[in-house]
Parts: C-alpha cells; structure tokens; sequence
C-alpha cells in the first residue's frame, strides 16, 4: 500500500521533477528532429552510468520502451513503473525473440547493444542479438550518443574519471539506417556482420557528437582542466625533475604568452626548436592562447633543411633554448639562423619576465581567458620531406588533431588513470597528437622524455613510472625489447601503440614472448594528424595496420604494375588543411589526400599495407625524399647518367635506400664523404650502389619504378 502511495505521489510530481532534472544536468538534446517513429525503429545507445535510460527516458515519445535487464528492472521496479519496458535476462537466447517480436509489433525500442555500462571509459563490445534483430526486423537502427554521464557518480569509472554528482549533459540522435541483408551469407555472417556495422555507425556518431565547427587546443586545455580537477598532475619533465598540474600549466601558459605577445606582435607563425619536456608544452600553449602557428622544427634535419623550413613558413621568430642548443650541438644552425631571425630563448626570456606579465597572466588564469577561434589562428606547422629538394610546411589545424584525438578515444578505451610515456618527438606528428595533446586534453598524465633512442633509459621510466602507454617505431620496440627487462613492462604497461613504420613480425613476437604484450599497429602520415587505422583490443588482426578510424572515408585506385590492392586515397576531419609549399607558399588540400601507399583491405575492412609509392622512403620512421637522394646522387653523377633511388626492407631500420645507376664510375664510399662534406645528413646517404647497363623506362620515358623495385626485393643481395 505503501509503495503504491509512493508510485502515485511521483506520478503526480513527475511533470515537475522533469524540468528541474533536466537543468541540473544542462541537457542538451540534438537531432530530436531526426527521430521518426512511423516505422519500425530501435533507438541504440552507448551505455555509460546507470542514468543512461532515466534520462532518456525524459526525452524521448511515451511510445517508445525501454529493454531493461531483468536484474536492473528489479533493482529499479518502482522506476520502471512510469515507463513501457520489456525486462530480459540476456542470459537466455529466448530475450532476443522477445525484443524481436516487439520491434515488429511496431513498438519502438531502446536496446543498449553493449549490455553493460562501461567500465574502461570507451564503448564495450556489441553482443549478436543486436545485429539478429536489425537482421530479421528490417528496422531503421538509430544511434544515440551519450556525453557527459560517465562523470557522473553513477558511473563505473570510480577512481579513473574525476565524477560529480550533476555533469552537463548532451545527448544527440542520429541518422537511422537499415542493415542490408546479403543472402548469399549464412545467418551466423548476416549478424555478424550487422552487429560490427552497427557498431561502427554508433563509434560514427559518437565521433560526430563530439566534433565542434571551430578549435582552438588553448580553450580545449581550460576545458580538460575543469572535467579532470585543476590539482591533478598532468605533466612531468624527467629531465627537469618538474611536475605540472593543471593549474600550473595554465598558469605558466598564461604568463608566458603575455611575454610573448610583445614579442611576437603581428608574427603569424614562429618556429620552435625544442626537446620533449613541459616547456615545449607550455610554449605550445602560449602561441595557441595567443593565436600564432608554431612552425615546429625537426632539429634531425640537418641545418640547412631547418632553415629551409624557417624560409617555408615565413617565421621570423625561432623559440629555442640554449641548454638544448649547446647538448643537441645546434650551434651551427643557430649561427646560420641569427642574421636572417630573432633567437628567442626561454632561459633568457623567463628573467625578463617582470612583475606586469605575472599580474596579467594571474588575471587571464582568474578570468579563464580563451583563445582566439578564427581562421588561420588555429593552426600548427610540421615539416615532410616532399617531391621537392626543400622540405614541405604541413598545415593542420587544430581541429584537425582534436579530430584524430576524439577518434582514438572512440577506437581505443583509455581514460585519466592512464600514464602515457611522451618520448616520441613533437615535431612528428605522432609525438605531437597522440604522445602530448592526447594525453593532456584527455586528462591522462604524460611523462616527458626528450631522446626516444636512449634505450636503456626508456624501459627503466616506464617501470618506474607506471606507464600504460607507449608509443614507438618497431625500430625503437626493437631496441627497447632488447635492453628491457622481462619485468620493466610487466607492472602497469596496458598498450603498445606501433606507427610510423611497418611493425616487423620478429619484433611482435619478441615482445609477445618476453612480456606477454600484443602491439596493437597503426598506420597514418603527417597529412592525417597523424592516424588512419589502428588496431585495437576489440578489433585486432596480425600483419595488418588496423580498421580505418570512425569519421574517415577512403578510396583505393588501381596502380599500374600491382596485381592486389591499389593506392590509397582518405578524407576526413583529420586530414590537413595543406601544404606551404618553399617558394610558393599555400597549397590547399585536396577533397581526397593522397596517402602515397598501396593497400589492400579484405573483407572486415582490416587494411594491410602493401607496398609504398616511390616517392618516400621511412628509415627508422623518418620520412626521406628519395627523389631528394636522387638530386644528391645526381651531383657526383655525369650530366646525362640517370639514377633512382628506392626503399628496400630492412632488418634493423625499417628501411634502407639503395640507388640504381647507369655510370660505371662512381663508387658509394666517394659519394658518401662528398655528401657529408656538403653537411648532408646521413639519413639521406644511400646503403648501396647498383650499376645497371639501362634502367627501364615506361613508355612516357619516365623511369619504370614498379620494375626496378620489384627487381630489388627478388635479388636483394646485388651489387
């Protein structure tokens, strides 16, 4: 009696309760428009608190019911009492059916395909009934994203989100669509099949809900520092032995750029020359809250090739320090910059840093002052070797990596409690996202190191350290694998991410072996900011580079001389704005990049790279111009010789450039000592010379690429 009194009396209040629910959670609702409920529909969620149906609940047509798992719908019977539900126990193949007869019924429903709320931060596997019932319905599926819920207190995040009792909300509807039915599979197939596509269509959406039309990563730091708690450390320098919590990141940010401002005043772009450490991120920061492009320079490159790229991006201004001028020997460099640019360096900088730039910077942190949002403010500079001898300005936005940022968060499950090991450099644009603005903008703390090929040090960090994630080349693996111990990544290493190469099959099983750690591999460029498939815990198969990214589109093309697969071509809100071209300046992208690689893709949409164009050659992940080697070659070479270089696997970097000749002459020792003379580096000096009577030719009289490179891999031991 008293149950129902109480049942009655919610009734009653449940009108006005409503309102004020929904305003302690601000709920959003987005796409309501897109709901149709004339047609049998099956509205799918992502499943994140224990809120998730009660708010939908508040939202959505009365007509519409609810699945609800007989052990929640005894625990919440009394709620359950305002709203059309169907209990199942998923542990019996007959709920299926149930759900089944009902959509057909004409009864729309919501079905949480994941089943349980999740408990990593990302979405949980999809159980088959999903894909059965759009299967045999033929229902319009509409996916539904849930933002915001995982922070509240009824989630199953505790201790690895901060949570609160009223996180804002936002929940946004979809477009439907019908699974297609292919007859000529078995049942088994046609579920399978179904519930990966509708799993992909709901990470889709996902991504789509959390994309914005315009970025700045300055304003996006201000916003990871509210959700994550400004005390929480989110930066450590090991060189520095400092460590930065939000609120002393933004601290330092805001008064940095008040310095800078004076000093950078109508500069659009200023290049950066830095290592690995939190002041390379707080300068980042700065030049984002001040609207500026960092022109982030590869310090690898050789001196020439940074002045070039200095010349690129029309930066006037290079931001450098000299304790890492004087241990990275740039000195030359810096000699040869200083008459053509102004030298900023920090250590100088921070003394100058007076009494009026504090008290601005703890008014801006007071205020919480945003960053500009515009075009051309948003922007980030990294530099590729190209077609051309001088290297080429990749512009991305930083909607571009916010972008490739949301989309490894709907891939891949990691969430605050993670530790990620930032030793990747940031002028790549694997260091630069998902080694130091993943992890911050994420709420994941990430320790600094500056030199990714010290060896012996970086296992140690990581077992001292507790890292859960790493990033690296298989060269890198390789050597880490070597000099590690069975233990050093035993205690908390979670995911090793593998890029910027193809991962050789012998470090794979070395570390499978060793520390019983499967390497999940990915593959992207520069362009994409920088990933387009990865592998991932849910979606993983050996010798393949991964699933394409939620978001993105490819097209493969024939290529001539290739019997599988075919040139790759993606689009997507992470691919670049385009290139500054040295001489020409801007270059916008095309609607498809071409990503310069052959690829196959097989029928789970698994991608495994097959050959790479001849345009580029990756040398323990470093991208060299190999016709920029050929230029080199060339110049030692008689003005009518021809020679081309290409890319040969090989066992400890990945890859090794071997040049093909017509002059009988020239010998690799010689050419080697002309080409460090004239302060080449020696990534961009051939392993190996190949006289040959003729190169082949193609019909147009360029040189047949495909026949010499197929010609090298049957007999890779020629002279």
């Amino acid at each position: 009696m008293i149950k129902w009194f109480f049942i009655t009396l919610l009734r009653l209040l449940l009108p006005l309760l409503r309102p004020v629910v929904l305003a302690s959670f601000r709920v959003q609702v987005k796409g309501m428009e897109r709901l149709v409920l004339s047609e049998k529909t099956v509205l799918v969620p992502n499943h994140v608190s224990l809120l998730d149906a009660a708010l939908l609940a508040l939202i959505l047509p009365k007509e519409v019911a609810f699945v609800v798992n007989t052990r929640i719908a005894k625990r919440f019977a009394w709620l359950l009492h305002f709203r059309a539900h169907i209990p199942v126990d998923p542990l019996n193949p007959y709920s299926v059916r149930k759900m089944l007869k009902t959509v057909q019924s004409g009864t729309p429903l919501v079905i949480f395909p994941e089943g349980r709320i999740t408990t990593t931060g990302g979405m949980m596997k999809l159980y088959g009934g999903i894909g059965y019932i759009a299967v045999r319905s033929q229902a319009r599926m509409v996916p539904v994203a849930l933002n915001g819920l995982e922070h509240s207190k009824l989630s199953y995040l505790r201790g690895k989100i901060k949570q609160i009792w009223f996180p804002a909300v936002t929940i946004s509807i979809g477009e439907a669509f019908q699974v297609a039915v292919d007859e000529k599979l078995t049942r088994r197939a046609q579920k399978e099949r179904a519930t990966d596509e509708i799993g992909s269509r709901m990470q889709s959406h996902l991504l789509d809900s959390r994309m914005k039309p315009q970025i700045n990563l300055f304003n996006e730091l201000l916003l990871a520092a509210r959700q994550h708690g400004y005390g929480t450390i989110i930066c450590e320098d090991v060189m520095a032995d400092a460590a930065l919590s939000y609120r002393k990141l933004l601290l330092s940010t805001y008064t940095i750029a008040r310095r800078l401002e004076q000093e950078l005043s109508g500069q659009k772009r200023a290049a950066v020359l830095l290592p690995n450490a939190a002041a390379h991120a707080v300068t980042l920061f700065a030049l984002f809250r001040l609207g500026v492009t960092p022109a982030i320079l590869n310090y690898s490159a050789g001196k020439q090739a940074m002045l070039d790229a200095c010349q690129t991006a029309s930066a006037t201004t290079i931001i450098t320090s000299r304790a890492f001028v004087e241990k990275a020997d740039l000195a030359g460099f810096i000699e040869g910059a200083g008459s053509l640019h102004t030298i900023i360096y920090l250590e100088d900088m921070k003394t100058t840093i007076g009494f009026a730039h504090k008290w601005r910077g703890l008014l801006d942190w007071i205020r919480k002052t945003e960053g500009p949002v515009g075009q051309d403010a948003n922007e980030v500079v990294l530099f590729t070797s190209g077609s051309e001898s001088k290297p080429k300005g990749v512009v991305l936005t930083h909607r571009n990596i916010y972008a490739n940022i949301q989309q490894a968060k709907v891939a891949i499950a990691f969430n605050a409690s993670d530790v990620v090991l930032g030793a990747m450099p940031m002028f790549h644009s694997f260091g630069l996202t998902a080694g130091t603005m993943l992890p911050i903008l994420s709420g994941m703390k990430v320790v600094m190191y500056p030199n990714p090929l010290h060896y012996k040090v970086i296992p140690e960090i990581v077992y001292d350290r507790n890292i859960t994630i790493l990033f690296g080349t298989s060269t890198f693996l390789a050597a880490y694998a070597r000099t590690a111990h069975a233990y050093d990544f035993a205690c908390a290493l979670k995911y090793v991410v593998a890029g910027a190469e193809k991962l050789k099959e012998e470090v794979r099983q070395t570390w499978a072996d060793k520390f019983g750690i499967r390497i999940l591999e990915g593959y992207g460029t520069t362009e994409t900011a920088p990933v387009i498939s990865l592998n991932t815990p849910m979606y993983v198969r050996k010798g393949t580079v991964g699933r394409v990214l939620p978001g993105m589109q490819i097209r493969i093309e024939k290529v001539d001389g290739i019997e599988k697969g075919g040139h790759l071509l993606v689009k997507g809100p992470n691919v670049m704005k385009g290139y500054l071209i040295h001489g020409q300046g801007f270059v916008p992208c095309p609607e498809w990049y071409s990503c310069g690689d052959v690829v196959q893709m097989d029928s789970e949409g698994f991608l495994t790279i097959q050959a790479r164009l001849q345009s580029f050659a990756k040398i323990g992940g470093e991208k060299v111009s190999l016709p920029m080697v050929e230029e080199l070659v060339a110049a030692s070479l008689p003005p009518h010789a021809l020679c081309a270089a290409i890319a040969v696997p090989d066992t400890r970097k990945g890859e090794r450039i071997v040049v093909y000749h017509n002059n009988p002459s020239v010998q690799l020792h010689a050419l080697r000592e002309a080409m460090k003379g004239q302060g080449h580096p020696s990534i961009y000096m051939p392993s190996e010379l190949r006289f040959v009577e003729q190169l082949p030719l193609l019909g147009s009289g360029k040189i047949d690429y495909v026949t010499i490179k197929r010609r090298a891999l049957q007999d890779p031991h020629a002279s």
